[in-house]
């Protein structure tokens, strides 16, 4: 009997030969013709995410992931850049006395308990000669399970020096490395936003982690790597405050502090319509709205990150906002509802032809 991985690997093939796309899978993974090859199929597991944990043997080569929308009268797009499964699972959960909680709430949703898928979805707007990215991605070729953030611009036809604003809403990796390749910056023409909170946590003497439920040893290494980012990106940084407003007040940056001192969301309005970046105030669709006193071990202030989420829930229920979310199931757009003590996400259903 033929294996289910060898399977995979036929259909692929004949995807390169015919420049289809198939759907594999329960979980949907568009494998592409264009770009990939069977030589991928063994390629070994990565290190990368938010934490450096081992991916697994998770080694399909597929071109991003991208979906067009509108704001308003704007253009956006929203691109997958990476996804991959974080093993330690309701281990990077807390408080650790309600994982018992957690895990009845997947087992109801038939979600998975051994790990936590983790997305990266980047948004990217154009408004007249205007090109803005909200967060890169990991950076890199897109070669394994992340940094396809590069190949989905390809896609829809934006080269890097279009480019001509970077948002960053934190400097952990898989939000900040895309905006840097070679030791330069990847798009030489935008300019680089950010919170004067984010920039000074982390250009400050001695960074302060010690509410952080991070790995001790691993925070030298980061802090380094985000000081030579900054450095690289330096030329064509501009420092934003809380509510200021760029290109006329289409987007309104916002403080949102707890997963890192400057952590922000971005509001978006254009033509009378919004959509609020929530960028890293969720890392899963279904426990931090169920119960937004649900914490991951990679928020910098787990008290604070319940108090910033539970206000923007809150105000983005009771007005029914359009939302996005960077880690939220692809691609990322929906709407947060009040229910029982909580929260659910309702995603927005995909439409085509905009």
């Amino acid at each position: 009997m033929i294996s289910l991985r060898l399977l995979h690997q036929l259909v692929l093939a004949i995807s390169v030969m015919k420049g289809k796309q198939f759907e594999l899978g329960r979980r949907g993974f568009l494998l592409s013709g264009l770009g990939a090859g069977i030589s991928g199929m063994a390629q070994g597991a990565e290190t990368g995410g938010e934490s450096s944990e081992d991916e697994g043997a998770f080694a399909w080569k597929r071109n991003p992931n991208v979906y067009h929308f509108r704001i308003g009268e704007v253009d956006a797009w929203t691109i997958s850049d990476a996804f991959f499964p974080l093993r330690k699972g309701l281990g990077l959960m807390w408080p650790e006395t309600d994982r018992g909680e957690m895990e009845a709430l997947l087992k109801r949703e038939g979600r998975v308990l051994d790990s936590i898928p983790l997305h990266a979805n980047v948004l990217v707007l154009k408004a007249g000669s205007e090109v803005m990215l909200f967060d890169s991605g990991f950076g890199g070729e897109g070669k394994g399970s992340k940094g396809w953030l590069k190949q989905g611009l390809a896609q829809i036809g934006i080269r890097p020096e279009q480019v001509t604003a970077g948002f960053l809403s934190h400097a952990h990796s898989d939000h900040l490395n895309g905006f840097v390749a070679d030791e330069k910056p990847l798009f030489p023409n935008a300019a680089f936003y950010l919170l004067s909170e984010e920039l000074a946590f982390w250009q400050g003497k001695d960074p302060d982690f010690s509410r952080s439920k991070r790995d001790a040893k691993q925070i030298p290494g980061m802090i380094a790597s985000v000081r030579k980012h900054f450095e690289i990106l330096s030329g064509n940084m501009t420092v934003l405050n809380d509510g200021d407003e760029v290109f006329g007040g289409l987007v309104r940056v916002e403080l949102a502090p707890g997963h890192t001192v400057g952590h922000a969301c971005f509001r978006i309005r254009s033509g009378g319509a919004e959509l609020l970046h929530l960028m890293d105030l969720a890392h899963h669709d279904l426990l931090m709205f169920a119960n937004p006193n649900w914490t991951i071990g990679f928020d910098h202030e787990p008290k604070l990150a319940v108090e910033t989420r539970k206000r923007f829930w809150a105000r983005a229920a009771t007005k029914g906002t359009r939302c996005y979310g960077f880690h939220l199931p692809w691609p990322g757009v929906g709407r947060i509802l009040k229910e029982n003590k909580g929260y659910r996400w309702a995603a927005e259903p995909w439409e085509w032809g905009l």
